[in-house]
């Protein structure tokens, strides 16, 4: 994340701090013996020697702004401080960004009149996700933190890979580490133990829009997103390919909450599969692929009816759903608290 502070430091922290936290005033008028004042610009802050930025494929030379602050872009204090609101605001841009615009031109507004649709439900999702994305963004920092200064395995330039395949590898190497780590984190989230406190609010989405997609317990987010930061404190990971990454995952979070069911794939855990795991609770624990809940014996197959518009939306498939929902909902919540409010007065829509 060292790229992404250095384009925040120069476009916006150093202004900011130099405004918030001013090094002594620069002061150019002459003494009484005619010579300049004692505080000069390099007395303030000196200026490094040499600039370094962050990757040899962008230089953005520092502005004045840069040395005008008490805090230097190397204190420990304002590099956490800037990745916490760095993180925030990536979060929060990308969480709207994408969920509205797979909201408008991909999910299915029929969705509205399901039975298990919550009332208000989009406002409410809304509203776990500012509350959530602060929050993970405290726990994230740290693992921020050690990358900035050094400490993790990211390499700028492909001739620093280990070996020139690597850096080709090392896609589908992260998303086969991450998505093993994720489904067990993720199953071991539903043992009775945690699932009612950490979990559940996740689950309060039997039927999810994109906007349910970071609606989350903060503990329960930041939980999910660890093997994503373990990754490069113990394999080497290119710096453009680790923030490529790292956006990817939360579009394709936001793209499995969508409900449209295009990928009907026996390898892919799509919106289709992650549908079924909202519906059914005990399946399809798996981020990108089926693999590991294959392996685990927790593989569900998306419905055939999820697939064909007419039956995927038909009163009769709803009920269907709405059964098993129900009794499996009962075994793990037991009462169920969510308020469905009444069918008609959530969408005008007719149900096919």
């Amino acid at each position: 994340m060292d790229i992404i502070l250095e384009v925040f430091d120069t476009f916006l922290f150093d202004r900011l701090y130099a405004l918030l936290l001013p090094a002594d005033s620069i002061d150019f008028s002459p003494n009484l013996n005619g010579n300049a004042a004692t505080k000069t610009f390099s007395s303030m802050r000196e200026a490094p020697t040499a600039y370094h930025p962050a990757s040899q494929f962008l230089r953005l030379q520092p502005s004045p702004f840069a040395y005008m602050s008490a805090w230097s872009r190397n204190d420990l204090l304002r590099q956490a401080l800037s990745l916490y609101l760095m993180t925030w605001l990536f979060g929060f841009v990308v969480y709207f960004v994408f969920a509205s615009l797979s909201y408008i031109f991909i999910f299915d507004h029929a969705t509205f009149t399901h039975p298990k649709y919550l009332k208000n439900q989009i406002r409410l999702e809304i509203r776990q996700t500012l509350i959530a994305l602060p929050i993970i963004a405290i726990f994230t920092v740290p693992c921020f933190l050690g990358e900035v200064r050094g400490y993790a395995k990211l390499y700028d330039s492909p001739s620093e890979a280990p070996f020139s395949l690597y850096n080709y590898l090392q896609f589908p190497f992260f998303i086969m580490f991450t998505d093993f780590f994720i489904y067990w984190i993720h199953r071991g989230l539903h043992h009775p133990l945690v699932y009612k406190s950490l979990h559940k609010p996740h689950h309060k989405w039997i039927m999810p829009t994109p906007y349910a997609s970071h609606a989350f317990h903060p503990l329960d987010g930041f939980a999910q997103s660890i093997p994503y930061h373990v990754f490069p404190f113990i394999f080497p990971l290119q710096k453009f390919a680790y923030v490529g990454l790292f956006t990817f995952i939360n579009i394709w979070t936001i793209m499995i909450h969508d409900g449209e069911y295009v990928a009907n794939s026996s390898i892919i855990n799509g919106a289709a599969c992650h549908t079924m795991h909202h519906l059914y609770f005990r399946f399809n624990y798996g981020q990108f692929t089926t693999l590991w809940d294959r392996l685990g014996g927790s593989y569900r197959q998306p419905n055939e009816e999820l697939f064909n518009r007419q039956s995927k939306m038909s009163k009769v498939e709803w009920e269907r759903q709405c059964k098993e929902v129900e009794k499996v909902q009962a075994e793990v919540e037991g009462d169920d608290d969510r308020n469905y409010g009444e069918e008609m007065s959530r969408s005008k829509k007719k149900v096919l």
